[in-house]
């Protein structure tokens, strides 16, 4: 499954920044340098904080949940899409509510994509619903009140979460269905891509 496959590649960066001296100052997403260093945007959302285990623990937790539920009903490709339109999300979030100069890292941009798509796959069963509701709620609750926490990569990451997900299960069974799914995706990339472009811009630090 693709979802060990990305657990695993969380698990390889977290060690190499215990390994490779400086290697977290390079990959951490810092709003300021993301136009002269964009791997950041990316890079940041499979690493982790060195102060606790706790981070990426609870963060590879809810990607395997997550995972094992909707890698499934969504198949390998559609999934990894969604995964990265929700890491991306979380960044453009960063860039766009943050302060610049602050530096932000972890899954969580992805997981809260991940956990959105939940509610889209599991529309009609209350029960479900009403579970991932209150884990949602205390989620968003302690974004607001724990220190530490980007509320801004959460709240980015399940807006594109929910988007992309709308994008693969709502659209009706049918010959081209495969085909809407992709290029919905696609327009979906493209426009994250682009507002990730201009936020970068808009935040630079002005090197020359």
């Amino acid at each position: 499954m693709l979802t060990y496959t990305l657990i695993g590649v969380n698990l390889l960066m977290y060690v190499l920044q215990w390994v490779i001296p400086n290697f977290t100052q390079q990959i951490v997403l810092v709003g300021a340098l993301a136009y002269w260093e964009p791997w950041r945007v990316l890079t940041s959302a499979f690493a982790h904080s060195q102060g606790s285990l706790l981070h990426i623990a609870m963060n590879m937790y809810g990607v395997y949940i997550c995972g094992v539920l909707l890698e499934p009903r969504l198949g390998r490709v559609r999934f990894g899409w969604l995964y990265f339109l929700s890491a991306l999300g979380g960044s453009l979030g960063v860039l766009l509510l943050s302060d610049p100069y602050t530096a932000t890292l972890g899954a969580s941009g992805a997981l809260s994509g991940l956990f959105l798509a939940l509610f889209v796959v599991f529309r009609t069963n209350r029960t479900a619903l009403r579970q991932m509701g209150i884990v949602l709620l205390l989620n968003v609750v302690m974004g607001f009140v724990v220190p530490g926490i980007s509320w801004q990569g959460h709240l980015g990451g399940a807006v594109l979460g929910l988007a992309a997900a709308a994008s693969i299960v709502l659209i009706p069974k049918g010959s081209q269905r495969t085909t809407l799914q992709f290029v919905l995706l696609g327009i979906l990339s493209v426009v994250v891509t682009g507002m990730l472009y201009l936020a970068a811009v808009a935040v630079r630090f002005p090197l020359a």
